[in-house]
């Protein structure tokens, strides 16, 4: 798969996202306006053109860009790339963790700390496996240094643990405030782990940058619940973006036949 063939499927989800985001963000303007609602969404019809500048035969899963222009490209199967800025030719970036490889597991989401420039972090999610052979989703971050990675550190690891090799999200995003959230899929267990705040999967989290639980997460008086939990009730949102103009976080997860949602994730809220 070419990081083209993906770049025109984001141009098409952009034109969506966006076309949805406008009209999310309009509706309370017009709510309190004698204006009428808007009953349907606008065309994106600015001229896009698509230009070739990696390829490769895994599956890329998610990018970041450096601020010196370089984008950090993950492949879901265990990989991670460093495209500079002006070249063509990508580098592999070494001394990732232990990887869980396989079916929907591997190599997920990137994402670069918004004060990179002071202090180098960058934040991933992957499938790892334990001594049993079962797997779940963990989030770690770690630093650059050259052509691999260094100061590597788990913040979150989902106790989700099994042998199914399926839906572990996996997507991340800061807010404006420099909270981090993530989403981590159901693992296959739809009717289990979504609705149940004391097991993780399904849900969307929120942690200070360090790892640390902030204390006005939703469900931190709750002695039996898992204290990262924001939101619940997910099956395996594997879209996040922070809303350009409110900061607001947004999710799109896909139904197993139908239902696929596009979420504006809230505190403590249900999906």
């Amino acid at each position: 798969m070419s990081l083209l063939r993906n770049t025109a499927c984001n141009i098409k989800l952009a034109r969506t996202t966006l076309s949805i985001l406008t009209c999310c963000t309009l509706v309370p303007f017009f709510a309190n306006s004698n204006e009428a609602v808007p009953t349907s969404l606008s065309q994106f019809n600015e001229n896009i053109t698509a230009k070739l500048h990696f390829a490769d035969s895994g599956i890329p899963w998610g990018m970041a860009w450096l601020p010196n222009g370089d984008l950090l490209i993950t492949l879901r199967d265990g990989e991670l790339k460093r495209l500079k800025k002006g070249q063509h030719i990508a580098e592999t970036v070494s001394d990732l963790p232990e990887i869980a490889v396989g079916s929907q597991g591997g190599l997920l989401d990137i994402a670069v700390h918004p004060d990179y420039a002071n202090n180098g972090w960058i934040y991933f999610s992957y499938a790892n496996e334990n001594n049993q052979g079962n797997k779940s989703t963990a989030i770690m971050r770690a630093k650059l240094s050259g052509k691999k990675l260094i100061e590597q550190e788990d913040i979150y690891v989902a106790q989700a643990y099994g042998r199914k090799g399926n839906h572990f999200g996996s997507r991340l995003a800061f807010d404006n405030q420099g909270y981090l959230y993530f989403s981590i899929g159901d693992r296959g267990q739809r009717d289990v782990n979504p609705q149940d705040i004391t097991r993780d999967a399904g849900k969307v989290y929120r942690l200070h940058d360090d790892g640390r639980i902030p204390e006005d997460n939703p469900f931190v008086n709750n002695a039996e619940a898992k204290k990262a939990i924001y939101s619940y009730g997910h099956r395996n949102p594997q879209g996040m973006v922070k809303h350009p103009i409110t900061g607001d976080i947004w999710t799109h997860e896909h139904g197993p036949r139908g239902g696929d949602e596009v979420n504006l994730i809230g505190k403590g809220k249900n999906y």
